[in-house]
């Protein structure tokens, strides 16, 4: 019987240290492996106390009866929480290697005790403490080994142009139209999705970027005062785009002066030969920049095309697009000059961005059972959100925006969004808890719909929306925000 109890309480212990490395892990990979973000700024704290810290006080606290809180309570738990995750964890090598780590403290952690007379509880601190710390240390270790692979093949590749990308909004969108614009007379490649970071793209180089490829457009992202300045040194681009510049991710920056600051790091690239900067950045002359933002005219933006004049070299010139929303046209005519730098014509830009396609998710328009869908669940700043309300305005039918608000932004400019919400839309579906308090306090539509969990947004949708309804789905959050 002893020695059931013993291999019992052994068996659990490995358990429940995975289940809690599991729950650390998957924070862990939502705040880019930060452990300070993870304690000090994640949007759901409280998740910290119900998944960790009390079943690691219960672990010490419960004796013979935690083997029953665990398998009926602690366990069923978590899988029920991480079942209704929308940004389930991701199984790459990182997790794995972390994971299997973890395992192999906890099992020598728990022989050894085994071993010992007296040992009648397994730690459960000290496996998960030194995993995270022999996870940062390989980490680092074979990011040094990767990130000078990486090196060694860009220097290999003495042709190559590089366009490096960054700003508040409107990076992937540039980064996107700057590729298919370049596409029609280089070999082009882009970061995929929304790879921003350097060890994203450091990843990207190495196990993506072909030998045979002219023209390397890059999106760079910040969350640190060096993150820009970082990527920039490293990939060494040749031409440079600050787009505009606003408050997004505040809470890390303190204030727009630094994160001006930290954008305008990607001028420190060695091999510099042009800049193409918003005017909401600055406007401080520069040899090497050309200001863009102000040359944008006659704009006619409505729910089926976009149309603009720009000026380029004292010349005005007409361009159409099927890609919505007035905002695209800054990002559209920074990718133009771009390509202008490149050699283009002005007949092949205007044909060129005649035959852009929406990028996924950004006031992507879509049609179905009678339905017009606004898709821009990755616009998530107000000036692109606002816009989207303004196309739904011009829409005869019902109008149902789905959003929860702003992320990482101020009360300020949600009330901004509220109004504009208030002005336009029949039916508001706020999802999630970040700005629901404030929502739910200054939202006055004809019907609100506060819904915690999105699960249940597709049978919503299909019970509250009817043909000839236009529904805007203005940004989008994970559920862990």
């Amino acid at each position: 019987m002893e020695n059931y109890e013993s291999l019992a309480g052994f068996v659990v212990n490995v358990l429940f240290v995975t289940t809690l490395g599991w729950y650390l892990i998957t924070n862990l990979q939502w705040y880019d492996y930060k452990i300070s973000r993870v304690v000090l700024k994640h949007h759901k704290p409280l998740w910290h106390l119900f998944y960790f810290f009390i079943p690691f006080i219960a672990y010490y606290t419960t004796g013979k009866f935690f083997i029953i809180f665990y398998t009926f309570a602690i366990l069923p738990a978590t899988f029920v929480w991480h079942k209704k995750l929308d940004k389930k964890l991701v199984l790459t090598w990182r997790v794995k290697r972390f994971l299997i780590l973890l395992i192999f403290l906890t099992l020598f952690q728990d022989m050894i005790c085994a071993l010992k007379s007296g040992c009648e509880v397994y730690g459960v601190f000290m496996p998960l403490a030194m995993a995270y710390i022999g996870s940062v240390v390989i980490e680092k270790f074979l990011f040094a080994t990767y990130k000078k692979e990486a090196k060694k093949k860009l220097d290999s590749m003495k042709n190559l142009q590089i366009v490096c990308i960054t700003g508040s909004y409107g990076k992937t969108s540039i980064k996107n139209f700057t590729a298919e614009i370049l596409s029609k007379k280089f070999n082009v490649y882009a970061t995929p999705r929304s790879v921003n970071t350097l060890a994203g793209i450091v990843a990207d180089i190495n196990n993506n970027l072909k030998e045979d490829v002219e023209v390397y457009v890059c999106e760079a992202g910040a969350r640190q005062m060096n993150d820009i300045y970082d990527i920039t040194t490293f990939i060494e681009p040749q031409r440079v785009v600050v787009g505009r510049v606003g408050e997004a991710h505040i809470e890390y920056f303190k204030s727009l002066d630094n994160i001006i600051a930290t954008k305008l790091a990607i001028m420190q690239s060695p091999k510099l030969e042009q800049a193409f900067i918003h005017t909401s950045v600055t406007n401080e002359p520069h040899e090497k920049v050309k200001f863009f933002g102000d040359n944008i005219e006659n704009v006619k933006a409505t729910l089926d095309k976009t149309e603009f004049d720009l000026v380029l070299d004292g010349k005005s010139i007409r361009f159409k697009t099927d890609v919505l929303g007035s905002f695209q046209t800054m990002n559209i005519a920074v990718a133009v000059e771009i390509a202008k730098s490149f050699g283009f014509s002005d007949d092949e830009l205007k044909n060129s961005v005649e035959r852009l396609t929406p990028v996924e998710h950004r006031l992507q328009k879509i049609v179905a059972g009678g339905k017009i869908i606004l898709d821009d669940g990755y616009n998530g700043n107000i000036d692109g959100m606002l816009e989207g309300v303004r196309l739904c305005s011009l829409h005869n039918g019902r109008k149902v925006i789905v959003t929860p608000g702003l992320v990482e932004s101020t009360d300020e400019l949600n009330l901004k969004l509220i109004e504009a919400i208030n002005k336009t839309f029949d039916i508001a579906i706020i999802t999630g808890s970040l700005n629901a308090k404030l929502f739910d306090k200054h939202l006055h539509v004809k019907q609100k719909i506060m819904l915690e969990d999105k699960s249940t947004l597709t049978d919503l949708l299909a019970n509250v929306t009817k043909s000839g309804d236009i529904i805007l789905f203005a940004n989008d959050a994970p559920n862990f925000i």
